[in-house]
């Protein structure tokens, strides 16, 4: 957000950094092959939406706040296409995050995976256009709230920053690289979007390591901000794709917000575009955007999240809706790649090669 694993079966894990598919179960198909098409049910007012799979049951969760109510904000589907609200996450709201964010009023961009036995939400609270910022870990069992394993526990902080610092530490996604290492991407605008190592026991940070990488940055022009955030990171073949948010969340039809990805086949990076150019030099290939833009009925689409799922590949993100309120709206789609291994949203506009 402007102030928010799915991956593949790996060392007998079922680790999908964004992503729980269960061997044996079919999974859903819309009749056109659009999901967008058929979407109804609770699909408005949500920000920052990730995506993952249990049992029969699709679960998207994305920032609170925006509809009304300040936790993550949580809904289902067993099919993709008709959705509904599944309550919050939580009893209360944890305690030691809004204590130490003062003025905070939600939570903000969560992320969901599973390993070893337990969903993993990290979120983040902050306030906009704040580098005071926390990102805390909790972890159930089971997202089956009918099922007498299901219990969150939170785990608490994982990362903070301050004012005067260089970085901020919302928009967290995990993630499971090609070797099996965990990691922790995270940032929004500043010195762009990082990498931290986390412990997959604990789900923190290495004990004694503070070790961070930078993974992709915009510079930003004379007297303008440098808007990148929301990072994610999904595998495909032999490398690590590395998407990313551009330009502007959260100005309804006004937003100009788009996707774009590069590279890598180390997870540290460097992340190279289509035409061989660095995120870290404001680069990326264009994979969701709007065009032209302010002229269709879905502005602004971005903060994406991805999944495995079966033989096919899902991409979430929002946008707004220009013929209801501008309202944030989830948005659905398969996640397609070419001979070259360069993904496309099915169904979805693209300007290629971009740099903005």
């Amino acid at each position: 957000m402007t102030d928010l694993n799915r991956r593949r079966l790996l060392k007998g894990s079922l680790a999908l950094a964004g992503g729980l598919c269960v061997p044996g179960l079919l999974t859903a198909r819309s009749s056109t092959g659009l999901f967008n098409d058929q979407l109804t049910g609770y699909i408005d007012q949500l920000h920052d939406p990730v995506i993952i799979k249990e049992g029969d049951t699709y679960h998207v969760f994305g920032s609170g706040g925006w509809n009304g109510r300040p936790q993550i904000s949580w809904r289902t589907s067993t099919d993709l296409i008709h959705w509904r609200d599944n309550g919050d996450p939580f009893d209360e709201l944890p305690k030691w995050a809004f204590d130490a964010v003062p003025g905070a009023e939600s939570m903000w961009a969560p992320d969901i995976s599973y390993y070893n036995g337990l969903f993993y939400l990290y979120y983040s609270v902050s306030t906009g256009g704040s580098m005071r910022s926390v990102t805390g870990l909790a972890t159930t069992p089971t997202l089956d709230r009918r099922s007498p394993r299901y219990k969150w526990t939170d785990h608490g902080m994982v990362i903070e920053t301050f004012p005067g610092g260089d970085f901020n530490c919302i928009d967290a996604n995990k993630v499971i690289d090609l070797e099996g290492r965990h990691w922790l991407a995270f940032g929004s605008y500043w010195s762009g979007l990082k990498l931290i190592p986390i412990d997959p026991q604990t789900g923190k940070r290495p004990k004694g390591d503070d070790s961070i990488y930078s993974i992709a940055y915009r510079p930003a022009p004379e007297n303008g901000d440098n808007a990148i955030e929301a990072p994610f990171i999904f595998t495909h073949g032999e490398y690590h794709y590395l998407f990313a948010s551009y330009d502007y969340c959260c100005k309804k039809l006004a937003s100009n917000y788009y996707v774009a990805v590069g590279r890598s086949k180390s997870i540290l990076g460097p992340y190279l575009d289509r035409q061989g150019r660095s995120m870290m030099e404001g680069y990326g290939t264009a994979v969701l955007v709007e065009r032209p833009w302010g002229s269709t009925r879905w502005r602004g689409p971005g903060h994406c999240g991805l999944m495995h799922d079966g033989d096919r590949d899902l991409i979430v993100w929002h946008a707004y809706d220009a013929e209801n309120d501008a309202a944030a709206t989830l948005r659905i789609a398969e996640l397609v790649w070419d001979d070259e291994g360069w993904p496309s949203v099915k169904g979805e506009p693209v300007r290629a090669n971009n740099r903005q």
